[in-house]
């Protein structure tokens, strides 16, 4: 077959299928509110949820760092891209995580498949939560390690199958908070289990850097686990607002993956601008814990309008990610569509990225989002709720 007609047969399939996808162009900063053609919209989908990607002193560090250093690395960090930027901001990630060293990656999806495919390979088995995120379950597989996939936070299923499967070193990876339902992994169970059965245990932090704990430092860290987590991963670009990731622990770890973790060896280190903007934000995020309080009072103000108007948010806790749960895919694309013409832009997430008939808007609120705004993304959900409309409080 040519390539062209492949190409367009494809594309009628996922059109016929609801899972067609295409690229909206956004102007201006990254805020609470975006330009979009030209309208101003109340921007639901955002992961920038501390509101930091456009701050001034994220912008002043970056700036800095380009007139002192340049824009660019030059070359992979075991080559000539190891700055001193680099080290400073790794010493002060494990000082943020608690850990012994921390190693920068280029994003959170060349973390996790570095690390993985490090930690495991043929000999060994890879215990995976249902609903981890695709980095997490692409790293798995590019580990050759045996996948053993439990479902979504079972902890008992996930201790019959740490006995049933034998290995040379076992693994468990799992998100902390979930990327699409928005809930927490119980994680002291989980290093329970680990220890029990000899395993290392990988958190993709992801979604709870900047955002959870009494520093921010993430769901480890607000339940005190991070002496017992082998491995905390953790990205740069979402609550932090800038760019990159990074994985925490043990000095053997981190020595380990500088020589093993082929993400990191084999490509461009970050340029110091995104590095002087992490560390930026690291400051700001401990010096400001008011920005994680406004973002949980935010959440709790759109999911419970939400679930006054009799839309499903999955029972979730009062997080900033708030899923509502349509089911079809073009059901779910329709209610997006529709929302954007009230001025809220908040994406439909469909298959592959969540499964079949559990397609879903997935709302995020920011801290900066005022309660102005909250009220105004209510009002739009209330002109298509799925019942008797309700007065927005």
């Amino acid at each position: 077959m040519r390539a062209d007609d492949f190409f367009a047969d494809e594309r009628r399939r996922r059109v016929a299928q609801g899972l067609q996808r295409a690229l909206r162009p956004i102007d201006g900063a990254q805020d609470a509110r975006l330009d979009i053609d030209g309208r101003s919209v109340l921007c639901l989908s955002s992961n920038n949820y501390l509101g930091l990607a456009n701050h001034p002193l994220l912008i002043e560090a970056a700036v800095s760092a380009v007139r002192a250093y340049g824009v660019g690395a030059g070359a992979s960090r075991l080559i000539s891209g190891s700055m001193r930027g680099h080290h400073a901001l790794e010493a002060q990630l494990a000082d943020f995580k608690r850990t012994d060293a921390a190693l920068l990656f280029t994003s959170g999806y060349h973390a996790n498949l570095g690390c993985i495919a490090s930690l495991v390979g043929p000999d060994d088995a890879v215990f995976s939560d249902a609903l981890n995120h695709a980095s997490l379950i692409d790293g798995c597989r590019l580990s050759r390690a045996h996948v053993v996939v439990y479902p979504h936070n079972d902890v008992e299923a996930l201790a019959e199958r740490l006995a049933m499967v034998p290995a040379r070193r076992r693994l468990i990876v799992t998100d902390s908070v979930f990327s699409m339902d928005g809930d927490h992994a119980p994680l002291a169970a989980l290093c329970d289990l680990a220890e029990r059965y000899e395993a290392m245990l990988m958190v993709d932090e992801a979604h709870a850097t900047g955002v959870l704990g009494a520093r921010g430092a993430g769901l480890v860290e607000a339940l005190g686990l991070s002496a017992r987590v082998t491995v905390q991963m953790g990205t740069l670009g979402k609550a932090l607002g800038g760019f990159g990731a990074y994985v925490a622990g043990s000095h053997g770890l981190i020595d380990f993956l500088i020589n093993r973790a082929r993400t990191q060896i084999f490509t461009t280190a970050l340029p110091p601008p995104v590095v002087a903007a992490a560390a930026a934000a690291l400051e700001l995020v401990q010096r400001e814990p008011e920005r994680r309080a406004a973002l949980r009072r935010n959440g709790q103000r759109l999911r419970s309008g939400l679930q006054a108007l009799g839309y499903d948010v999955l029972g979730t806790d009062d997080g900033h990610i708030v899923p509502v749960l349509v089911g079809g895919a073009d059901a779910t694309m329709a209610l997006s569509a529709r929302l954007l013409t009230h001025d809220v832009l908040a994406h439909g997430i469909r298959p592959p990225t969540v499964a079949d008939g559990t397609a879903r808007v997935r709302a995020t609120v920011m801290a900066t989002h005022t309660d102005a705004d909250i009220d105004a993304a209510l009002a739009a959900f209330a002109t298509l709720a799925p019942r008797a409309r309700v007065a927005v409080r």
